[in-house]
């Protein structure tokens, strides 16, 4: 009999070997078997839903709330749609100071007004102390389908952009539960990428955002149901100054670090260069970058292939381990 483990909750290979292997046969409905970010309904309707444990609570840049409001509406504006309503649901631990309830209940407040989504339904829940830790959150968002990811359409050539900075919300997390003596003024960039909608109109193929399992997986997940290898270029990578040390010092890979207000694009060839400018007028995409392409030259098809600094060729896979629990 085998156990559950915290790889599980990676966002790498064990968990999606999990939900493949154990989630999807125990239902065997085609929606949830396409595994998407959220699920397109009839009638224009997308659907999504996740849950937030990160520990801390409270980290330089954001919190859970205000995690559980962006996580949700991000998720479906990299499935072609815009938020409209969310639950949420509280799993709190018996013996929480009140105020810190009432903080993060301010901090989904204001997160949602800044989403321009609407909290209309919900569920509270206590356990006994020692069951829970502090606070969990659930959310399920629902919101109205404008455009469809389209991986079938995305061809040789076409461009990988990704919209900022790797790793920054990782490295703030890791660095605010103290573990590894370190210091720095690394904030979270957990935000709402609404400023991506209008991308799908400009010729957009496919978008997610890089979260758990960060770029590595989220690419590697792409390039396997592609009849073609992708290629990115290390060089063109963004990464803050406190993340490439920290990545130095700590042996950690930026590629699977994770983000809360990132995401990456496949766009046309012929319009990335337009869809880079868009990116980079707002400014939470100031930082956007082509970082490689779908290939006809490098790598065989369903390949994640890495040129390194150095001008080698390094094959990509996904997450097979925690880099750090309870990031989200």
């Amino acid at each position: 009999m085998t156990k559950i483990s915290l790889e599980l909750g990676s966002g790498g290979r064990l968990m999606r070997e999990f939900i493949a292997g154990r989630i999807v046969p125990a239902f065997g409905d085609p929606l949830l078997g396409e595994l998407g970010d959220a699920v397109h309904l009839p009638g224009g309707i997308a659907f999504t839903t996740d849950s937030y444990v990160v520990d801390p609570l409270f980290f330089p840049g954001g919190d859970i709330g205000r995690l559980a409001v962006n996580g949700t509406v991000n998720d479906l504006v990299v499935s072609g749609a815009k938020a409209r309503f969310l639950s949420l649901a509280l799993i709190l631990e018996e013996g929480l100071d009140s105020d810190v309830l009432d903080r993060v209940i301010r901090s989904i407040r204001r997160a949602a007004k800044a989403a321009d989504v609407r909290i209309v339904t919900g569920d509270t829940k206590v356990v006994r102390r020692g069951q829970g830790d502090k606070i969990f959150i659930n959310t399920a968002g629902v919101g109205v389908t404008m455009a469809r990811p389209r991986p079938g359409k995305i061809r040789r050539g076409d461009k990988v952009i990704l919209t900022g900075t790797l790793g920054d919300h990782s490295l703030a997390v890791m660095l605010a539960r103290g573990d590894f003596g370190l210091r720095s003024n690394v904030r979270s960039d957990c935000a709402p990428l609404l400023f991506l909608l209008p991308l799908w109109k400009n010729g957009a193929l496919w978008m997610r955002d890089v979260t758990r399992g960060g770029l590595a997986t989220v690419l590697f997940e792409l390039a396997e149901r592609l009849p073609y290898p992708i290629l990115i270029e290390e060089d063109s990578i963004p990464l803050s100054r406190p993340v490439r040390a920290a990545s130095e010092l700590l042996g950690i890979d930026p590629l699977y670090m994770a983000c809360e207000g990132k995401a990456v694009v496949i766009a046309p060839a012929a319009k990335a260069g337009e869809i880079l400018r868009r990116m980079r007028s707002h400014r939470l995409g100031h930082k956007a970058a082509i970082i490689g392409e779908v290939q006809n030259r490098v790598g065989r098809p369903g390949e994640l292939l890495l040129r390194t600094t150095a001008g080698g060729l390094r094959l990509l896979e996904p997450l097979t381990s925690e880099l750090l629990p309870r990031i989200c």
